[in-house]
């Protein structure tokens, strides 16, 4: 997989896709620093490993979940290396049946595709109905790693600017929780 350069606070050149450049453009209103490679999409986690070596931080596992009635969604933030079990988590959630949310669901409320779910993605849950999840390790790190809305560029930034910059733009809560 062709992998570019690291570029620091330069978004790609070219025409992006709409909820990419809004990702961008959010993240220079909160003076928030990053990191950014691009590549072919980066849609699944052996794609994604490839590019953490050029990032120099591991890209986060980034799950968009529902309850059996899909009357509430979870962003689970996790290790790429790290196995998901359901019934671990709904334990600590409070939440039965865990799935993964459907498709419509992930464009409607986060505006991203199927390997696109990000952090960043919250800018667009202006309702808040998307609860925000973070495996501890990952938001113990001094940098996570995430797509800007779209799998074709992939970011570092500092977790301490997710927690105190972008969050509280957003408006969403976090929920650490912990996997064996």
């Amino acid at each position: 997989m062709e992998i570019s350069a690291l570029y620091h606070n330069t978004r790609p050149e070219g025409e992006l896709p709409v909820q990419e450049t809004a990702a961008f453009d959010l993240l220079e209103e909160l003076g928030i620093d990053y990191y950014r490679v691009t590549s072919e999409p980066a849609d699944n986690m052996e794609k994604c490993a490839a590019v953490s070596e050029v990032l120099g931080v591991p890209i986060c596992k980034n799950l968009f979940l529902c309850n059996r009635q899909k009357t509430q969604f979870y962003l689970l933030a996790m290790g790429p290396d790290k196995p998901f079990h359901t019934k671990d988590l709904s334990h600590q959630i409070g939440s039965a049946r865990l799935s993964f949310a459907p498709e419509d669901a992930l464009w409607e409320l986060l505006h991203c595709t199927p390997g696109s779910a990000t952090i960043l993605g919250l800018m667009n849950d202006t309702e808040h109905r998307v609860r925000l999840l973070m495996e501890r390790e990952i938001y113990e790190a001094e940098f996570i790693s995430c797509h800007p809305c779209h799998c074709t560029s992939s970011l570092k930034l500092r977790t301490a600017d997710v927690l105190e910059k972008l969050l509280p733009h957003t408006g969403h809560e976090i929920t650490v929780v912990e996997f064996l």
